[in-house]
């Protein structure tokens, strides 16, 4: 599958545009963003993700709101990137503030590369609604829409 290339091409290692850090960051790389969208991906592993262990332990799969903050985190990344494009909030960070319509279509097992394309809805100075797509190869198998607010990181 052809997945869109957006305006910036960034090709960041989420620690560069997130305030998450690992275990909890699922994001691998932010390929590419812009006012429309973003493209961004994350490889779940055995080695990376401990839910594994607990979650199926016969048969392995990604939990749900896993899936859905991995693809949120992508938005977030991108808005966080595009303000600071701009010249603004350069110490900006994210909030996930709503998760509407979420279906997941397939289990996403030990090994799967999840990309995540991220449409802008709207977007307001420190609001963004997002609809998320994830695809595990040429197949969907999680979608959603988010709201993401811009908020300051902690200084301290």
């Amino acid at each position: 599958m052809e997945f869109p290339v957006f305006g910036n091409i960034y090709n960041k290692s989420g620690v560069e545009c997130l305030p998450h850090r690992p275990p909890f960051l699922f994001v691998d790389t932010l390929i590419s963003a812009d006012e429309t969208g973003a493209l961004g991906e994350y490889t779940f592993t055995e080695e990376k993700n401990s839910f594994f262990k607990g979650h199926f332990p016969d048969y392995p799969v990604v939990p749900g709101v896993v899936l859905v903050e991995a693809m949120a985190q992508v938005a977030g990344a991108a808005l966080v990137a595009r303000n600071a494009l701009g010249g603004k909030d350069k110490e900006a960070s994210f909030l996930l503030a709503a998760v509407e319509n979420a279906r997941f279509r397939r289990p996403v097992r030990p090994g799967d590369k999840l990309v995540t394309v991220v449409m802008n809805t709207r977007v307001r100075p420190r609001l963004g609604i997002f609809s998320l797509k994830g695809y595990v190869g040429d197949e969907l198998v999680a979608d959603c829409e988010v709201k993401c607010v811009l908020g300051e990181k902690d200084k301290n």
